[in-house]
């Protein structure tokens, strides 16, 4: 049984035609070369935007809306002269109707006349678009070349293209297109181009400093007369790659830039959105945020990694692993800070004082924690929005301070507020028992063999010596914590890398206290972040000062929140409001911790 041909409807288009005719080719044993070539003819994807194009053509010429007549004022005028003749005719018979003397008001109304007004100058007028005329010596000039004219419409925007001086021929070609100008948002611009003329001025000849100037200088209209490349790159959709700026950038003063006009300053902590990667040197970003569209160029990983090493090699980049001044907590206002969990005169299981260790005694240990690169090189981390799922083990809150912060002080505050939230890891420590304590409750009691084992197979996150005895916080004691509530914990910096696990997922805050100017400023009996710690001097402030400083240096990238402790009260309500927003919000964390 034959099949029979589709009937196409009246208002079919070419390009339903040709697909049309394209699914109807069957093979022919007969004409098997000449099926073959008219399948490939029809299927050409030129041949079917060139469809499209003329079925859009034809649609606009159906639409497009065209005046009844081009003199409606002239009409009126007549009309009224012709009534009031009229009129004067039929005066004797007797006086105008309503409607006549309605419709010579209506003709003498001065807003009336101008809509008529307006209309014959719209109709006179002709929008259809209008494209730019070929030059006279078009065909002399580039020989059997294709050339494309190409106008852009621009503000005060840069263009968003770079140039280049190809040196084998001394062509100016197109470098790259960045993303959202008014180059990539035509799609008629694309790399490899050879630039021929700007606004009819020929640039054969020009360097690419006075071509950028006089690209930069039009305004409007610009008129580009282009060699198209041989093959055209297919505009690539928008990248989803986003990365946290580990490093402060200012293009102007990046003497490597291809044009520091285009560069995209940011700091870090920014979230980029990296749109291209195409070029090994210099990708193209947005960053997270901005309400400008158009991207900008930063250095790519790998040659920033590259730079950085020189400088190191050429010793003008300080090498961050230097000795420094160690960095402590200052909770502990007593001889013994082994003191019992209790707060405000209320018992609280798990509280304790922070120990006080000195730099050699207190160790992170060391582990397979996510870190972001050498700390040599710190460049770019890749992240993706994450948040909790309901039913799922909440992230760990991380606390670190400087100098003056007392971070234990408010951790203690935040979980007596709530308990059945939020909780503290039960640390471990080989000094006795004394007969009120409860073994898990205020300290996991261990053997100084058993202790020294345990760090030996790096089960503490940190550990240290206080007063010949041992303390350490294990990596179960926050697992055996996450199982049921939040776990905040309270550490040393160091110990950051090794908590930084698709695990864990902390979320890192840095807590430091308001320093004023001088002593001066503030009272003197009363310490930074709310406490009573006497006399504070100058020196005081200053080490408070270097503290925080120097936290931020070494271990700022790896924080999600700075907390400023102006007092108790404010700095426990800040710190209540973050940890619910980590139940219910989306948070930027590396993407190694959620992918699988």
């Amino acid at each position: 049984m034959k099949e029979a041909m589709p009937v196409l409807t009246a208002g079919a288009g070419l390009h339903e035609t040709l697909a049309l005719l394209t699914s109807q080719l069957r093979p022919d044993a007969n004409h098997k070369e000449d099926m073959v070539f008219l399948k490939d003819v029809f299927s050409e994807r030129s041949l079917g935007y060139l469809m499209k194009i003329h079925e859009k053509l034809r649609q606009y010429e159906r639409q497009s809306p065209t005046p009844v007549l081009h003199s409606a004022s002239s009409l009126a005028e007549d009309v009224k002269v012709s009534h009031n003749e009229l009129v004067a005719e039929e005066l004797q018979s007797g006086p105008m109707s309503t409607e006549e003397k309605e419709l010579l008001h209506l003709l003498t109304s001065p807003h009336l006349k101008a809509v008529l007004s307006v209309h014959d100058t719209v109709a006179q007028k002709n929008f259809d678009p209008v494209l730019p005329p070929l030059p006279d010596d078009f065909e002399d000039e580039l020989e059997e070349e294709s050339v494309k004219i190409v106008r852009l419409v621009k503000n005060k925007e840069p263009l968003g293209a770079t140039i280049r001086r190809d040196e084998a021929t001394g062509a100016v070609i197109v470098a790259r297109i960045m993303r959202g100008g008014a180059a990539d948002r035509s799609g008629l611009v694309h790399v490899g181009d050879e630039l021929r003329e700007v606004n009819g001025v020929s640039v054969i000849h020009k360097r690419p400093d006075e071509i950028s100037q006089l690209l930069s200088q039009s305004q409007g209209s610009i008129t580009l007369k282009i060699i198209p490349a041989i093959k055209e790159e297919d505009r690539l959709k928008e990248s989803k790659v986003y990365m946290r700026a580990l490093f402060d950038y200012i293009p102007l003063e990046d003497k490597a830039t291809p044009c520091q006009e285009a560069g995209l300053p940011f700091k870090r902590g920014d979230i980029l959105q990296v749109v291209t990667q195409d070029d090994p040197t210099w990708w193209q970003a947005k960053r997270v945020g901005d309400s400008n569209l158009r991207a900008g160029l930063i250095p790519s990983k790998q040659f920033q990694e590259r730079r950085l090493a020189y400088r190191m090699k050429m010793g003008t980049l300080p090498n961050p692993k230097s000795p420094k001044k160690p960095v402590y907590d200052q909770g502990c206002d007593k001889e013994d800070c082994d003191c019992e969990g209790y707060f405000n005169g209320q018992y609280i299981a798990g509280l304790r004082r922070s120990f006080r260790l000195s730099r050699k005694d207190r160790q992170g240990s060391s582990g397979e924690g996510s870190d972001p690169g050498d700390p040599d090189f710190m460049t770019y981390e890749e992240v993706t929005r994450y948040q909790q799922r309901p039913n799922e083990r909440p992230r760990l809150v991380v606390l670190i301070g400087s100098l003056g912060a007392r971070i234990n002080e408010l951790k203690q505050r935040v979980i007596a507020e709530n308990p059945h939230r939020y909780a503290v890891a039960v640390p471990h420590t080989t000094r006795p028992k004394k007969p009120h304590e409860k073994e898990g409750v205020e300290y996991h009691f261990v053997t100084k063999q058993q202790f020294d084992a345990d760090a030996l197979n790096n089960k503490f996150i940190e550990h240290g010596e206080y007063k010949e005895n041992q303390y350490g916080t294990s990596i179960e004691a926050i697992r055996s914590v996450q199982a049921k509530k939040m776990c905040i914990v309270d550490v040393q910096p160091e110990a950051l890398r090794r908590l930084r696990t698709a695990e864990f997922k902390p979320y890192v805050i840095f807590v430091k206290p308001r320093v004023p100017e001088s002593r001066r400023r503030r009272s003197a009996a009363t310490s930074p972040g709310g406490g009573e710690h006497g006399r504070v001097t100058d020196e005081d402030l200053q080490e408070m000062r270097q503290s925080a400083i120097q936290i931020d240096q070494q271990y700022g990238h790896l924080v999600d929140r700075v907390l400023i402790k102006e007092d108790s009260a404010s700095a426990c309500a800040e710190l209540r409001g973050i940890l619910e927003r980590l139940e219910r919000e989306s948070f930027w964390v590396p993407l190694c911790w959620v992918r699988t």
